[in-house]
């Protein structure tokens, strides 16, 4: 990790790095209706350029994909991460043949960046979505060279994959394939404003919502944090969670050091009864204590 780039963010300079994602395009006169029993939250409450978080889950209420949605008049857009791209497009497309459904895989058009503390104006042709601590930008090819040349002219700079891979998990940002992945039921995410409880029925909800009313998951995904030489001792991803009696306490899945806390910090999913802020387990052997997300506000 470069600390120079490191520090420039957490001081509040601009920064950004490009990365492949995923934009799918949804509309018709039935868009609302089918996109309404495939998503965890409320499609007839996104108003014209708002914008909502979401997941697609499949009929075990395990997760297929988070999105990212941005309404434009009777057009829904679908942000995503490039691990879930195809996922999407291929669960969205075979409802294009039971009626007013259409549907069109815009990534190849834009190149994407995800940007921390930059924010001007911009044509409407640039796509923006907000990501927890950072945005996410989708920007028309040809439109590119000049969004990057406005980044500079702040004092913007470039982000390697050390730095981004510390913000991201220091924010808090789950990353599909690493810290979720079809095996996680959406809930466990713990990310707020992903699911409508209020809604009609859709795919995977029976189950979503027996977990909701029963009060709690099994386990949720949270914040972990050791002493800064911890890695060398065990604190990594994979590693399990133990409780100072032996028993599993859940899984670690991404690891970083914090410059800013002066610590070793973890995505790790924790089961229930360990979950409250503080909690002290051990990981390897090092010891661990549970932190709320994002450790860095």
């Amino acid at each position: 990790m470069d600390i120079e780039t490191y520090n420039h963010i957490r001081s509040g300079g601009a920064g950004y790095i490009e990365m492949p994602r995923g934009l799918i395009a949804v509309w018709g006169k039935e868009a609302v209706q089918f996109l309404d029993g495939m998503i965890t939250n409320d499609m007839k409450t996104l108003e014209d350029g708002q914008q909502m978080l979401a997941a697609f889950p499949n009929a075990q209420g395990r997760l297929l994909a988070v999105v990212r949605v941005l309404r434009q008049g009777d057009r829904f857009l679908f942000e995503t991460e490039e691990a879930t791209r195809e996922k999407l497009f291929q669960n969205l497309f075979r409802f294009t043949f039971a009626g007013d459904f259409f549907v069109e895989d815009l990534s190849e058009t834009c190149r994407f960046s995800q940007v921390w503390n930059f924010d001007i104006g911009t044509p409407e042709s640039v796509l923006r979505f907000k990501d927890f601590q950072c945005t996410t930008w989708a920007i028309p090819n040809d439109e590119w060279r000049s969004f990057i040349y406005n980044i500079y002219d702040t004092g913007g700079i470039k982000l390697d994959n050390e730095t981004w891979e510390t913000l991201r998990i220091e924010s808090g940002i789950p990353l599909y394939g690493v810290d979720m992945d079809e095996t996680t039921i959406v809930p466990e995410l713990g990310l707020d404003g992903l699911i409508s409880y209020n809604k009609g029925c859709y795919i995977g909800q029976e189950i979503i919502a027996r977990i909701y009313f029963r009060g709690h998951v099994a386990k949720r995904l949270t914040g972990l944090m050791s002493e800064p030489g911890a890695i060398a001792t065990g604190f990594s991803a994979g590693a399990e969670l133990t409780t100072s009696e032996g028993k599993n306490a859940g899984r670690i899945t991404s690891v970083t050091y914090s410059p800013k806390l002066d610590k070793t910090i973890a995505l790790a999913y924790v089961r229930y009864d360990h979950l409250a802020e503080g909690t002290e387990l051990k990981v390897g052997e090092s010891d661990a204590v549970v932190r709320n997300l994002p450790f860095v506000e």
